[in-house]
């Protein structure tokens, strides 16, 4: 049984982004959120593939197995990100070397992505494109969540696996510091404050294959959706949120439990 969360109970630790579907995180200081928002440039973008049944020249929203994702195409955790709002240049790395650069904003520079990802990937469903639209958030859901990760409850998964378990491997937007293990599937249907903003927690986050995926060296090397199951009854690691009321936030901030 969870323990039940203190009225105010945790400070998220670490801000990360996500602008490509997929790809690494972007490890933010500071973000700003928006009522009814994903953060700022939360999988802003996506990666489809030959076989995908979005239209590259209208995108929309669709489910995951329509772009590459981290459950299929684990290769894609060897690359690093840095994305610039202001340029919308998106930057990829290996290695910590930067291996490709565009501006997403161009056709040309999104050219230059595809370029260097059909040649990573060497995809066998056929050409690979990255892709955007405006007001389109490419998460795995349709609408457009904050996601949560309570880090005590990650390092619990740890008894289980009797390895270590990157937080990473969730890919979460706020990761939480301060909270009793699992007790944050005891904050569904509450709201949360994070400085002035306001989110209201709307469920729990099932986890698939792609928490089998190591951020720091792409290989599937834990099954963590079993150990999961088989450790504690459920599939479930972190939570997801609605932001009701926008407001800048920052690392260290304290969330209080409404």
């Amino acid at each position: 049984m969870p323990a039940s969360p203190p009225r105010t109970a945790a400070r998220p630790a670490d801000l990360y982004r996500y602008p490509v579907k997929g790809l690494a995180g972007q490890k933010l200081a500071v973000t700003d959120l928006a009522a009814g928002e994903t953060l700022p440039h939360d999988r802003r973008f996506a990666i489809v593939h030959g076989a995908s049944q979005c239209d590259p020249t209208a995108p929309s929203w669709q489910p995951k197995r329509q772009f590459l994702q981290l459950m299929t195409d684990e290769r894609l955790a060897q690359l690093g990100i840095d994305y610039d709002d202001a340029t919308e240049a998106l930057t990829l790395k290996r290695d910590g070397k930067q291996v490709a650069r565009g501006l997403l904003s161009l056709p040309i520079g999104q050219e230059l992505i595809n370029q260097f990802l059909n040649a990573f990937m060497k995809d066998p469903r056929g050409a690979l494109k990255i892709v955007s639209a405006p007001g389109i958030a490419f998460t795995d859901k349709p609408e457009k969540l904050v996601s949560l990760i309570n880090l005590a409850s990650v390092k619990d998964i740890e008894r289980v696996t009797r390895a270590p378990v990157d937080p990473r491997r969730f890919r979460g937007n706020l990761y939480l510091d301060g909270l009793p293990a699992w007790s944050e599937f005891e904050l569904v249907g509450k709201e949360l404050a994070i400085g002035p903003a306001r989110l209201r927690v709307v469920s729990r986050i099932g986890r698939c294959a792609a928490t089998n995926v190591n951020p720091a060296t792409g290989d599937r090397d834990l099954n963590i959706p079993k150990a999961l199951i088989s450790g504690f009854g459920h599939a479930d690691c972190g939570i997801y949120a609605e932001v009701l009321a926008g407001g800048h936030i920052a690392e260290g901030d304290t969330l209080t439990i409404a």
